[in-house]
């Protein structure tokens, strides 16, 4: 934010830019966990060496904008890339969940606590999935300094902005 922004002096600001320079963070590319929603899967997905370059082009813009140096970037690229890694297996989890759902919702007669199990799983695997990407985005965020974690936040803004507007 500019020094003359009226409201960044504001004490509850600091907090909100703080906040909001980690949730900007999800545009690391570390959000795999809303890939699917994106198409990514059906395109290539996350997997595999067009996965990494897809990441790392990600990180490589975010440096860019914010004035991360090569170090930064290298740290942000293994924790994304660590992230994936750990995320993948989850993926697998909740697909498997869903094919059991469907399975149980086509039989002849409907097995509810069946239904509520798989439900069960989903959650327990959607959590495990939530708590992993936030670890990863507190770490990245820990490798940006205060300044650039603003810069990104501003960035994230002006991209929600546009998309709310197009």
């Amino acid at each position: 934010m500019s020094n003359t922004d009226p409201d960044s002096s504001q004490p509850g600001n600091i907090g909100r830019r703080w906040f909001a320079g980690v949730a900007a963070l999800g545009g690391l590319g570390l959000l795999a966990a809303g890939a699917q929603a994106h198409g990514w899967r059906r395109h290539g997905g996350l997997e595999g060496e067009e996965g990494a370059r897809r990441v790392e082009r990600r990180i490589e813009r975010l440096v860019k904008a914010v004035g991360a140096t090569p170090q930064q970037k290298d740290r942000l690229v293994a924790i994304a890339t660590a992230a994936l890694a750990d995320l993948r297996p989850l993926r697998e989890q909740q697909r498997a969940a869903r094919l059991r759902g469907m399975q149980l919702l086509a039989a002849p007669t409907i097995d509810r606590a069946a239904l509520e199990q798989v439900r069960v799983l989903q959650m327990q695997a959607a959590d495990a999935r939530s708590r992993r990407m936030v670890q990863a985005m507190a770490d990245a965020a820990e490798v940006l300094t205060p300044e650039q974690r603003a810069k990104a936040a501003d960035r994230m803004k002006r991209r929600m902005e546009r998309r709310r507007h197009a």
